[in-house]
């Protein structure tokens, strides 16, 4: 008899054994023991009483459009959002959404509202939580630039912070180095603009991201971020890695910045063609490669 699963069946929807492949946009990891989504905060308060009792390691994850699992069964809890907490409340030009919101939604909602800010996020595959974990961003903007105030769930008490305590800066922000909080919602200031303008814009950006980014295959989107003055993928081409292969994982040979899973790849090789990448970057220009992919049950 499973105890831990009788118990979070009591605050939320659980499903076991589930393949982290099954969670992210690249296709790759393992099983999970346990995948929760709770419906209410009641049920994520329970959730969290459980972990701590039972010692059980935890992952909040969205999209899983920025992560790299392991292969290894992962004999914890992953908690989402998407399929619950996906509310959104528009306010004048005030945009209230929970955690689990497809952020590509929310641009277009706000797009039909004409309210500009979510422009940049058009393309990206991700939910609100992700999105403000990662300070998610594109075309030299990023959600820090419209976040109000974020939502959470911390030392067992659910409040809103303001965007200076969130620390943002370039893909990074205060949650990744709390993972014990739980983002929940935020409140977006936008700003009104003729909805024909945004339209075009977003359709600008839409036909760019399919004339440059590789669509047809599972991605994680841009591996590395860009060194302060330079971009990632010059760096990447200028080693010659360009259509560099290992295994099922390959850079594309349509933007570099992004390694493909082309055929079943494996965890360890998408892995070890990072690790090659930053090895001949560093030898030939001296720079150090820092991943914007964020790592998950690796030993």
């Amino acid at each position: 008899m499973d105890k831990i699963l009788d118990s979070l069946k009591q605050y939320a929807l659980v499903e076991v054994d589930k393949p982290l492949s099954t969670m992210t946009t690249l296709r790759i990891g393992g099983n999970a023991k346990y995948v929760v989504y709770p419906e209410t905060i009641i049920g994520i308060d329970g959730i969290f009483q459980i972990i701590q009792e039972n010692q059980i390691p935890y992952k909040v994850i969205g999209k899983g459009s920025d992560l790299l699992c392991s292969d290894d069964p992962f004999e914890g809890i992953v908690i989402r959002f998407d399929r619950f907490f996906n509310h959104q409340y528009f306010d004048g030009n005030t945009l209230v959404a929970e955690a689990g919101c497809s952020i590509i939604s929310l641009s277009t909602q706000a797009m039909k509202k004409g309210l500009s800010g979510l422009e940049f996020a058009s393309g990206i595959p991700g939910t609100v939580g992700g999105c403000i974990f990662m300070n998610a961003g594109a075309y030299k903007d990023s959600m820090m630039n419209v976040i109000k105030e974020v939502l959470v769930y911390r030392n067992r008490k659910f409040e809103w912070i303001s965007n200076e305590e969130c620390d943002f800066s370039y893909r990074h922000s205060i949650f990744q180095s709390h993972p014990e909080w739980f983002v929940l919602a935020v409140r977006l200031q936008l700003t009104p603009k003729p909805v024909q303008e945004i339209a075009d814009l977003m359709d600008s950006r839409r036909e760019r991201r399919v004339n440059s980014q590789p669509l047809n295959f599972p991605s994680c989107g841009s591996v590395f971020k860009n060194p302060e003055g330079d971009n990632a993928w010059r760096l990447i081409d200028g080693i010659g890695y360009r259509g560099k292969q290992l295994g099922g994982a390959m850079v594309s040979d349509k933007h570099c910045n992004f390694i493909i899973n082309v055929h079943h790849a494996t965890a360890l090789e998408y892995l070890s063609l990072i690790e090659e990448i930053q090895k001949e970057v560093k030898n030939k220009y001296d720079i150090e490669l820092m991943t914007e992919v964020e790592k998950f049950n690796w030993k």
